[in-house]
C-alpha cells in the first residue's frame, strides 16, 4: 500500500491515553495507553475474574503491592462513587477503606466515558487522584493465561514507549504487607452494643466492620496486627477473637501469630478470614505456601466438609493452608471444589473456625454469611443449630424411563431455543442410560432425529401436545417420570393440566425437576406475589382479574397507564399497554380469549430491565449462572429488547443485590433445576421489584448457555434426576466442577430479529408482546465491537451499525417521533439522530436508553465521521496500524471501512493484512482464562493480541482488480477460480482432506423462510463428517441452535456469516474446503464471492449455483433445455414488464433473484399492482435480476427433494402440495408421499429434474418445485441446496437425505439408499406454524411471500389422518365447544366447490352461520339451515342484536371455526369486512381456515371420525409390513 511515513494529526482513530509499557521479570513487555496516573510503579502481577466491583477491588487491602489485572474487559462504565459519602459508622460506605492499596491496575478497554447515578467521577481520575497508575489496551485474556501456566510474575508499569535499561522489580511478598496496612490506633465501633469482640487488624475490610456492628450488634474493638494479647496493655475485656483478612505471606506477622496462640489456651471463639485462615492454622501448628497464582474472584465454589454443600464465595489471596499439616484436633472446614485446596480449618473441640474466602465479600456474593451468625453465636453463648447432610441426598428414586414434552411448531415465542434446551436434555439422560419417549410434532427439530450411533430418543411421537394425547402415551410406554420444563410453555401447560387432574398421580409418573405447584405459583399472579411477600420482596403493583369489570377495577386502583399480561401466556401473549378504560378494554377482551386470567401490572417503563439465570438442586446449592441487562428500558418484551451480557451499568451492590434476591425466591419457592427472574431495577436509586419468574428453560436459558458456556439445560436435566451441581463436571474445563458462576471475560450482544416487513397493516411498535422471529448472538470485547456485529448478522446487507447508511430510516417520518416510540428500526433512529448532532442528553430523554450505551454509539458516529472526512489518506500516513486497528476493534467490517473510504473492500482487506491487522481467536471458557478449556468454542476479535488455539494458517491469493470490482458491484456473472482435480488424486487427499477438516456454514438468524430445518441440516452434516473421520468446523450465531452446541464440532465459530469473517476463518483453519448448501440462503449466497476469493467451495459449483439462483439465468438454461416453465421476461424497465403482462395476461408473478421465503415476491392482478411490486422487488434484489413470469391459477404445486453427486440424482422424493399453486411452499400443506398425482406427471417429474442435475452439475442437495395441471408439468424454481423440506423428507422415509449428501460433497461414493415412494404403506402430513395472534393488524391469508414461523408433521395410515392430527398440532381447535361454523365464500365458483363439504358439516350436526351472499347460496340452492350473519362496515360495526355482524358473533364466543375463503391471490392493501373478521377470528382466538382444499379436507376429516386414532411413535409406521425397499 502507500507509503505510510507521512506525519498525520490527531484522529479520533488514534488510541487514547499516553503511551505506555507493561513489563515483566521475565524480560517480556507488552505496549500500553495510561489512563491513570502517569507515574510507574512495580509490583507482582495478579489477575481478579470478577465482573463488577473494581472500586472495592482497588480499596482491598489485601491487593497491597500488586499490579492487578482485571480480566472482565470493559472497565470503568460505571465510574466511581463519593468516597465522603459514608455509613453510620463514618466509613466510606462504597469502599473497602480510604485509599486505593495496589500498585498499578491493568485492563483491556477502559470506558472513558461513564454512566451511573451515584458516580462522581471516572476511574481514571480517581486513579490520578491517589497516584496510581492505570493502563489500557492490554491483551488480558492472554496475561491472564500466562500466569496461570508460569505462576505470579514480578511486572512494573513504565510511562512511555521505552522500558528502561534499569528497571526494578519491587517484590512485595518481601516486605511486611500487613504492617503497611493495619490500623496504628486501638478504634472501637459500636461503643454500646455487646459483647466484645476484638479484631485483629491485618488489612481488614470495611464491610467486616459493617457486619459486626450493623448487623451483629456487637462492640468491635479493632486492634493493630502487632497488639500483644496476652499483655493486654489496652485491658479489653474481650468474649470473642477474630482475625482479618489482610495482604502478603502471613509468616511475616510473628507478632500476631504469637497472640492467637495464646488465645488458643483461653479457650474463647475464635474466627479468621482469608489471612485470618493462615493465621490461625499457623498459631494451631500447621504449615502455609506460596500458591502458584492464587485465587482472586468472585466465583471459587467451596465445598462446606460437614455439609457437602457447595458456596460460591470471593476470594482474594496468594497464600493457602497445607492441610495435611494440620495437627491432631483441626481438620479442613472448607474444601475448594476446582483445585482441591483447603478452604477453611475448624477445631474438633473448641469453637475456633477459619474461612480462606470472605463471607462479608464487597465484592462478590455473601452466600457464606451465615458464618458471622456462627461465630457471634458462640460468643453469645447461644446453642448452635447442627449442620447436617441432606437426607434428599439419599432420596433418589430410580427412573428407567422418561416421557419428554417438546414444544411444538416454531412460533413467535417459543423457537428453536427448546429444540437445543429438549436436546440437551435428552442427552443427559441418555448420559445415565435411561429410555427416553419424546413427544413433538415438530419434524424439523434436531431432537426428533433418531440417527444410528447419535443419542437420541428412543421412541418419537409426532403428535399434537394436548393433554388427552400425552396421556394416551403415558398409558401405552408406563414411564417413570415426565419432564414438562424442556418445552417451553407448551410443555409447561400440559404438564399443568395432567397434573391437576390427577393422571400424573393415578398413572404414577412423576414430575422431575420443579415440582407442579411451584410452577403454578410462578404464573399465577396471586400466588406469586403472596410467595414474595413471605420474603420480604415485592412484584411491581399487580392485580389479577378474571373479567373486564375486575380488570377495569384493578386499573383504578394502580392508575393509568397500566401493563395487562395474560396469565399462563407465553412470550407476553395477548398483553399491552392501556392508557384508558377503552384500551383497557379491548386489550382485555383480546386477553381472555387465551387466558382464564389476566394480570394488571404498574407501568415501570424507564426502568432498567435485568434477568438472572439461576440454577438449584436438590441439596439446596444454589448458584446463577448468567445476568443480563437489556439496551432498551423497561417496557419492551426482552424477547424483542437488544441484550447484553454481563450486565454493563450495574455496580457491585447492584449486581449482588438483585443476585442475592434471586437466590432468596428460587430457594423459597423450592424449585429444582434452571429458572429465570426478571427484574425492574430503577436508574436513579437502588430500588427494584420483581417482574415475573420463569420456572423452567426459557428463550433466555439458551441465550445464558451460549453466553457462559455454561450447558443450563443440561445440567438441569441431571438435577432433575436428583443429582447435585457438586458432583457434575464443568463441561468446558472436564476438570472443575459444575457448581460454579461463570466469568466472563467478553461482552455478549443479543439481537431479536424481525420480519414485520412482510406483513401489511401489522404495527411496528414494540411492546409488551413479543414480535421477533429469531435472534442472533454477537462476541467481542467491546461493546462497540459486539454491536456492529450483530447488526451485520440480523441483517446481512447492512456493513455494521449506521443511521441514513442502513436504510432503514424513514426519512419522511419525524425522528423524534421514531425515537419516542420503539421500533424495530428505533436503533437505526438512535444512530441517524447521532449523526444528525443530536446530544447523548436528549436522546436518552426521548428513549430512556442508558447514557453508557448511548456514548458506544456516539464513539461509532465519531469514528464514521473521521473515515467520511479522511478518506483513504488515513491509512496512508503515520499510525495507519493504530487507526486501521481501532476501527476493527471497535466492529466496522472492511465493506463498511470500504464504503466510507470509497474503496472496495477486498481492497481494505489487503491493506488490514499488509499493516499487520489481523483477528486473533479466543476461546469461552467459562472461568475466564483461570482454568484450561477443553472444547473449542471460538470468536473472532482485534481486542487481542494472541490465540487461543492452534492455528492451521494457509493465504489465499489476493483477489484481482477484476474480481475486486465485480465483488462490488455485482451486473454481470462473477469470476470464479476453476479447481480441477481427477479422481485418482481426490482419492489420495481423501486422507488429506479429514486432517484439514470441512468447514461447514451455518443457517445464521431464524426468520421466515429460514427456520429450525437449516439447524437440522447443518447438524446433520457434521455429525456425518465426524462419522466418516472429518474434522469438522462450524459457524454461526444463532444461540437457539443445536449447531452452535460446542460439542457437537470440531471448532465452533460464533461468528458472522460474511464473507470477510469466513475468509478469515478458512485462512486460519486451512480446511479443505467449505459447506455452503446446508444452511439455507444467506451461505449459498457467499458461495460465488468465497469462490472468487479462492476457497473451495464443496458440493455444486458457485457458478451452477449462481445460474440457478439467478432467475434470468435459470430461465435461459430451462428454455436451452426445452424444459416447460410458465412465460417469463427480466426486467429492464416497468414498461417492458407492463408490455409482458399484458400480452401473457394477468395475473403475473414478480420474482427476485438471491432472496430467501419469496421476499418481495407478490402476484400481480393489475398495472397498479404491478408497477408497486416491482419496485418492492427491485429494491429486495438490488443489482439482481427480477424477472416477471405468468401466474397459472388452479394448478398444483410439487416439491423434488433430491441428493446428486455428478450430476447424477442418487435419491429422491416427491411431496405434493394439498393447497394450489400461489401458495408459497413454505406455508403449504405437504403430503408425502404424493396421493394424487398421475403417473405421468411423477414421470415428467423425474425426467425433468434429471435433465437440471445434469445441467446443472449438481453434488449435493438440491430441490425443485413444479407446477402441474392436467398432465403438463412446468418447472418454478430450483434451489441448489438443502430445502426446508429436508428433515421432513429424510424423517417419512427414514432415510437421512444430509448423510448422503454430505458423502457426495467430500467425495466418498455414497451409495444411495433403497426408497420405493409406491411401496410405503403410510402417509406424513407437514402443516405450516403461524404466529397471526402476534403480529397485530397482520391479515392471517396465504400468498406467493411465505408467512409461517414453522412447521408440525403427522404421520397416519392415510392422509386424512395424517392432516388432522399435523393440523391439531398447529394448535387448531376443533369446533366441538359451540359446534357453530361460520362460513364466507367469496364467489359461486367456490361456493359450489365448497357444496360437499358444506353437507357434511351440517349432517355432523354443526351450526353454520354465513356471510349474506354465502348464506342466501346455501339455504336458497343446497337446502341447508343456515344464519345469517353480517359484514362489518368497520372494525366497530356489531350490526344489531336482529342482525349481528360476523364481527360480534365472534367477539362474543359464538363462533368455533370461521371458513373464509376470499378471491385473488394477494392480500388487498384495503381494510375489507374479510379482513375485519379474519383478523377478529385470530384476536379472539376462533380456529380459522383461509384455504378452500383445507376447508374441503378437514370437513372430510370430520366425516371419516379421524379425531378418534391411537397414538403410535414413528417407529411402529417404520416397521409397517412393506415390499422389499427396506436397507
Amino acid at each position: 500500500m502507500a507509503d505510510s511515513t507521512t506525519t498525520a494529526t490527531p484522529s479520533v482513530l488514534d488510541p487514547k491515553g499516553s503511551p505506555a509499557v507493561l513489563c515483566f521479570s521475565t524480560k517480556h513487555s507488552v505496549p500500553c495507553y495510561s489512563f491513570g496516573s502517569p507515574v510507574s510503579s512495580s509490583g507482582e502481577v495478579v489477575f481478579n475474574t470478577g465482573m463488577v466491583g473494581y472500586p472495592e477491588a482497588l480499596t482491598d487491602p489485601s491487593y497491597r503491592g500488586q499490579i492487578l489485572v482485571l480480566t472482565y474487559p470493559l472497565i470503568g462504565n460505571y465510574g466511581v462513587p463519593d468516597m465522603n459519602v459514608t455509613d453510620d459508622h463514618g466509613l466510606p460506605k462504597y469502599f473497602e477503606s480510604r485509599r486505593i492499596h495496589i500498585a498499578g491496575l491493568v485492563v483491556s478497554s477502559y470506558s472513558w466515558d461513564h454512566s451511573h447515578w451515584a458516580a462522581m467521577k471516572s476511574l481514571g481520575e480517581w486513579l490520578h487522584e491517589h497516584g496510581i497508575p492505570g493502563v489500557c489496551g492490554v491483551d488480558t485474556r492472554a496475561l491472564t493465561k500466562g500466569i496461570r501456566e508460569e505462576g505470579s510474575v514480578l511486572g512494573a508499569i513504565h510511562m512511555g514507549r521505552s522500558v528502561p535499561q534499569s528497571l526494578t522489580f519491587d517484590d512485595p511478598n518481601k516486605r511486611n504487607l500487613v504492617a503497611e496496612v493495619s490500623t496504628k490506633d486501638i478504634v472501637t465501633y459500636g461503643e454500646d452494643n455487646s459483647p466484645t469482640i476484638i479484631a485483629y487488624d491485618c488489612g481488614m475490610k470495611y464491610n467486616i466492620i459493617r457486619y459486626f456492628v450493623t448487623q451483629h450488634k456487637v462492640r468491635l474493638v479493632v486492634v493493630p496486627y502487632s497488639y500483644d494479647l496476652e499483655a493486654n496493655a489496652a485491658n479489653i475485656q474481650w468474649e470473642g477473637l477474630f482475625l482479618s483478612n489482610g495482604p502478603g505471606d502471613p509468616t511475616m506477622v510473628p507478632e500476631t501469630i504469637a497472640s492467637v496462640k495464646y488465645a488458643l489456651t483461653v479457650g474463647r471463639p475464635i474466627f479468621g478470614i482469608c489471612l485470618g485462615n493462615q493465621l490461625l492454622a499457623l498459631s494451631a501448628g500447621a504449615k502455609t505456601y506460596k500458591m502458584k497464582y492464587g485465587n482472586r474472584g468472585m466465583n471459587q465454589p467451596c465445598i462446606d466438609l460437614r455439609t457437602g454443600r457447595c458456596y460460591i464465595t470471593p476470594q482474594n489471596h496468594g497464600f493457602a493452608v497445607d492441610a495435611e499439616s494440620l495437627p491432631t484436633g483441626w481438620k479442613p472446614l472448607f474444601l475448594n471444589a476446582n483445585d482441591f485446596t483447603n478452604e477453611g480449618v475448624v477445631h474438633t473441640s473448641y469453637p475456633y473456625f477459619s474461612a480462606q474466602f470472605h463471607p462479608e465479600a464487597s465484592g462478590g456474593p455473601c452466600d457464606t454469611a451465615f458464618l458471622f451468625d456462627r461465630f457471634v453465636g458462640h460468643v453469645r453463648k447461644e446453642p448452635q443449630p447442627m449442620q447436617l447432610l441432606s437426607p434428599h441426598t439419599y432420596e433418589q428414586r430410580i427412573i428407567k424411563k422418561v416421557l419428554l414434552v417438546g414444544s411444538g411448531g416454531l412460533s413467535i415465542g417459543q423457537a428453536g431455543e427448546f429444540d437445543y434446551s429438549g436436546s440437551q436434555c435428552i442427552k443427559a439422560l441418555k448420559e445415565e442410560g435411561i429410555e427416553v419417549v419424546l413427544i413433538n410434532p415438530n419434524i424439523a427439530t434436531v431432537q426428533t432425529s433418531q440417527e444410528k450411533g447419535d443419542v437420541s430418543a428412543d421412541k418419537v411421537y409426532f403428535l399434537p401436545i394436548r393433554a388427552s394425547i400425552v396421556h394416551e402415551i403415558i398409558q401405552k410406554e408406563r414411564p417413570d417420570g415426565i419432564i414438562v420444563s424442556m418445552g417451553g410453555q407448551t410443555a409447561l401447560n400440559v404438564g399443568i393440566e395432567l397434573y391437576n387432574k390427577g393422571i400424573l398421580k393415578a398413572e404414577n409418573v412423576k414430575v422431575l425437576g420443579t415440582q407442579i405447584p411451584v410452577i403454578e405459583a410462578t404464573e399465577d399472579r396471586e400466588i406469586f406475589s403472596e410467595k414474595l411477600k413471605e420474603i420480604g420482596e415485592t412484584i411491581a403493583l399487580s392485580y389479577p382479574a378474571r373479567n373486564i369489570p375486575e380488570a377495569l377495577e384493578a386499573a383504578k386502583k394502580i392508575g393509568y397507564p397500566v401493563l395487562v399480561r395474560a396469565a399462563f401466556a407465553l412470550g407476553g401473549l395477548g398483553s399491552g399497554f392501556a392508557s384508558n378504560d377503552a384500551e383497557m378494554t379491548d386489550l382485555a377482551s383480546k386477553a381472555f380469549s387465551s387466558s382464564s386470567q389476566i394480570l394488571i401490572d404498574q407501568d415501570l417503563r424507564g426502568w432498567k430491565e435485568l434477568e438472572y439465570e439461576v440454577v438449584r438442586d436438590a441439596s439446596d446449592n444454589c448458584i446463577t449462572v448468567c445476568n443480563m441487562e437489556n439496551f432498551d428500558p423497561l417496557g419492551i418484551h426482552t424477547g424483542d429488547s437488544i441484550v447484553v451480557a454481563p450486565s454493563q451499568t450495574l455496580t457491585n451492590r447492584e449486581y449482588f443485590m438483585l443476585r442475592r434476591a434471586a437466590i432468596k425466591v428460587v430457594r423459597h419457592l423450592g424449585i429444582v433445576g434452571e429458572c429465570n427472574i426478571q427484574y425492574a431495577l430503577n436508574p436513579r436509586n437502588e430500588q427494584y421489584c420483581i417482574i415475573e419468574v420463569n420456572a423452567r428453560l426459557s428463550r433466555s436459558s439458551a441465550l445464558a448457555s451460549k453466553a457462559t458456556g455454561y450447558p443450563l439445560a443440561y445440567v438441569a436435566t441431571k438435577l432433575s434426576l436428583g443429582k447435585d451441581l457438586v458432583n457434575i463436571r464443568n463441561s468446558i474445563t472436564k476438570t472443575t466442577t459444575a457448581c460454579f458462576e461463570p466469568s466472563l471475560d467478553y461482552c455478549v450482544l443479543k439481537m431479536p430479529r424481525w420480519d414485520l416487513k412482510k406483513f401489511q397493516r401489522v404495527s411496528k411498535k414494540l411492546g409488551s408482546s413479543m414480535l421477533s422471529v429469531g435472534e442472533v448472538m454477537a462476541i467481542g470485547r467491546t461493546f462497540e465491537e459486539v454491536i456492529q456485529k450483530a447488526c451485520r448478522m440480523v441483517n446481512p446487507a447492512l456493513h455494521g451499525l449506521g443511521g441514513k447508511d442502513s436504510n432503514l430510516i424513514d426519512v419522511n417520518d419525524d425522528l423524534e417521533t421514531q425515537l419516542r416510540s420503539a421500533t424495530d428500526t428505533r436503533l437505526f433512529a438512535v444512530q441517524s439522530a447521532l449523526e444528525e448532532g443530536y446530544g447523548v442528553d436528549k436522546i436518552h430523554d426521548l428513549t430512556k436508553i442508558d447514557k453508557w450505551f448511548l456514548r458506544r454509539l456516539h464513539n461509532i458516529k465519531l469514528m464514521r465521521e473521521e473515515c467520511l472526512t479522511h478518506g483513504e489518506s488515513l491509512f496512508k500516513t503515520e499510525g495507519a496500524a493504530e487507526r486501521m486497528r481501532s476501527l476493527k476493534m471497535a466492529g466496522f467490517s472492511d465493506l463498511q471501512i470500504g464504503s466510507y473510504i470509497n474503496v472496495d473492500p477486498l481492497t481494505v482487506r489487503a491493506w488490514r493484512k499488509e499493516l499487520g491487522v489481523i483477528p486473533c481467536v479466543k476461546q469461552i471458557d467459562t472461568l475466564a482464562a483461570e482454568f484450561p478449556a477443553m472444547t473449542n468454542y471460538l470468536y473472532m476479535t482485534y481486542n487481542g493480541l494472541e490465540d487461543d488455539v492452534e492455528s492451521h494458517s494457509i493465504s489465499l491469493p489476493n483477489a484481482s482488480n477484476s474480481s475486486r470490482e465485480k465483488f462490488s458491484n455485482r451486473t454481470e456473472s462473477m469470476v470464479f477460480r476453476e479447481r480441477a482435480i481427477s479422481i485418482n488424486e481426490e482419492k489420495e487427499r481423501v486422507k488429506t482432506k479429514k486432517e484439514q477438516g470441512v468447514m461447514v456454514l451455518g443457517c445464521g438468524a431464524y426468520c421466515i423462510g429460514s427456520s429450525v430445518e437449516f439447524d437440522w441440516c447443518a447438524v446433520s452434516c457434521v455429525r456425518q463428517l465426524r462419522r466418516d473421520g472429518f474434522k469438522s468446523v462450524i459457524v454461526n450465531y444463532n444461540p437457539e441452535t443445536v449447531s452452535t452446541d460446542y460439542d457437537e464440532s470440531d471448532r465452533l465459530y460464533f461468528e458472522e456469516l460474511s464473507l470477510e469473517r469466513v475468509l478469515d476463518i478458512y485462512e486460519r483453519e486451512g480446511v479443505c474446503g467449505v459447506v455452503v448448501s446446508v444452511g439455507g440462503q444467506i451461505p449459498n449466497n457467499l458461495a460465488g464471492p468465497l469462490a472468487s476469493a479462492g476457497v473451495t467451495i464443496l458440493g455444486t459449483a458457485a457458478k451452477d449455483i449462481e445460474r440457478a439462483e439467478d432467475r434470468q439465468q435459470f430461465s435461459d438454461m430451462l428454455d436451452t433445455l426445452k424444459l416447460k416453465q410458465p412465460a417469463w421476461s427480466v426486467l429492464r424497465s416497468n414498461d417492458e414488464a407492463l408490455i409482458f403482462a399484458d400480452k401473457v395476461g394477468y395475473p403475473v408473478l414478480v420474482r427476485p433473484s438471491f432472496v430467501l421465503s419469496g421476499a418481495a415476491m407478490r402476484v400481480a392482478s393489475t398495472k397498479d399492482q404491478l408497477r408497486r411490486f416491482l419496485d418492492m422487488a427491485a429494491e429486495v434484489s438490488a443489482d439482481k435480476p427480477v424477472v416477471v413470469t405468468k401466474f397459472i391459477l388452479e394448478a398444483k404445486e410439487i416439491e423434488f427433494d433430491a441428493i446428486a453427486t455428478g450430476g447424477q440424482i442418487l435419491n429422491y422424493a416427491i411431496g405434493e402440495h394439498l393447497e394450489n399453486a400461489g401458495v408459497h411452499s413454505g406455508d403449504a400443506t405437504v403430503v408425502l408421499p404424493a396421493q394424487k398425482l398421475y403417473v405421468n406427471t411423477i414421470r415428467q417429474v423425474k425426467r425433468y429434474s434429471s435433465v437440471i442435475a445434469k445441467a446443472l452439475k449438481i453434488t449435493g442437495p438440491f430441490n425443485i418445485q413444479f407446477m402441474a395441471k392436467g398432465n403438463d408439468v412446468q418447472v418454478i424454481e430450483c434451489n441448489l441446496r438443502a430445502s426446508r423440506t429436508v428433515p421432513f423428507v429424510s424423517k417419512t422415509l427414514n432415510c437421512n437425505f444430509i448423510n448422503l449428501a454430505t458423502r457426495a460433497m467430500v467425495g466418498l461414493n455414497p451409495v444411495p439408499y433403497r426408497i420405493s415412494l409406491l411401496d410405503i404403506e403410510y402417509v406424513c402430513v407437514k402443516a405450516p406454524m403461524f404466529s397471526f395472534t402476534r403480529l397485530r393488524g397482520a391479515d392471517p391469508t396465504l400468498g406467493v411471500e411465505m408467512s409461517s414461523t414453522g412447521e408440525v408433521a403427522c404421520f397416519g395410515n392415510d392422509s386424512h389422518e395424517a392432516f388432522l392430527q399435523a393440523l391439531l398440532a398447529t394448535g387448531f381447535k376443533l369446533p366441538n365447544r359451540t359446534r357453530n361454523i361460520l362460513l364466507s365464500i367469496a364467489s359461486d365458483v367456490y361456493r359450489k366447490e365448497f357444496t360437499d363439504a358444506a353437507h357434511i358439516f351440517s349432517k355432523l350436526g354443526y351450526n353454520l352461520f354465513g356471510t349474506p351472499g354465502t348464506a342466501t347460496h346455501y339455504a336458497s340452492k343446497e337446502g341447508l339451515s343456515i344464519t345469517t350473519v353480517t359484514k362489518p362496515k368497520d372494525e366497530d360495526d356489531d350490526g344489531t342484536d336482529a342482525e349481528p355482524s360476523t364481527l360480534k358473533v365472534i367477539k362474543e364466543g359464538k363462533i368455533d371455526l370461521f371458513i373464509n375463503i376470499s378471491e385473488g391471490t394477494n392480500v388487498r392493501e384495503e381494510i375489507s369486512s374479510g379482513y375485519i373478521t379474519r383478523r377478529a377470528a385470530v384476536d379472539f382466538d376462533v380456529s380459522l381456515i383461509t384455504n378452500m382444499n383445507c376447508a374441503i379436507k378437514f370437513a372430510e376429516c370430520l366425516e371419516k371420525n379421524m379425531q378418534v386414532f391411537t397414538a403410535k411413535h414413528i417407529g411402529e409406521f417404520y416397521k409397517l409390513p412393506t415390499i422389499g425397499w427396506r436397507k
